[in-house]
């Protein structure tokens, strides 16, 4: 009697497994889909759950699927407006903060980053952002500035627990 369900779990695990890199690929896709409508990029390359994209605005822009993790370079110290916009509506495809408010926190980390030197950090609504730039002193570092987007832990784990997501405590 407890031999069939034996049997049948051993046998549907492997189907389990072998599913679960094709859902993967899929999500993947969708995501990937979703950050070329938001941004207008274009997919330079895929492996795995990994996607490169190009884009005018950026001299690189790559997505790490699994981890929801978005990276953006550019050659430029102080790259053109343009490429903090491009930031601010992935973040929406992303994790659905506003564009307009990541652009402008993307901005004021850059501008801190250039000032002191050191890689800067913020979080605006649904979305975490980390920006820094290549010391003055080494014309030849490459790129020269960096910033790198996820979704919020704090706000997941404030849906989680079912409070919302702007909300202070106090």
């Amino acid at each position: 009697m407890m031999l069939f369900p034996r049997l049948a779990a051993i046998l549907l695990f492997p189907t389990l497994y072998a599913a679960t890199p094709a859902a993967a690929a899929d999500g993947c896709d969708a995501l990937s889909a979703r950050m070329i409508r938001a941004t207008g990029a274009s997919l330079a390359g895929r492996d795995g759950t990994r996607a490169v994209f190009r884009s005018s605005d950026a001299e690189r822009m790559s997505l790490d699927c699994r981890a929801r993790r978005m990276i953006f370079s550019a050659l430029e110290r102080e790259p053109a407006r343009r490429y903090y916009a491009l930031i601010g509506l992935a973040a929406g495809a992303l994790t659905g903060a506003k564009p307009e408010t990541i652009e402008t926190l993307a901005l004021r980390l850059h501008q801190s980053a250039l000032g002191t030197g050191r890689p800067q950090e913020g979080i605006a609504g649904r979305a975490a952002l980390r920006c820094e730039t290549a010391p003055d002193t080494d014309p030849f570092a490459s790129p020269r500035t960096r910033c790198v987007l996820i979704p919020s832990i704090r706000a997941a784990l404030r849906r989680r627990a079912g409070l919302p997501v702007g909300a202070r405590a106090g």
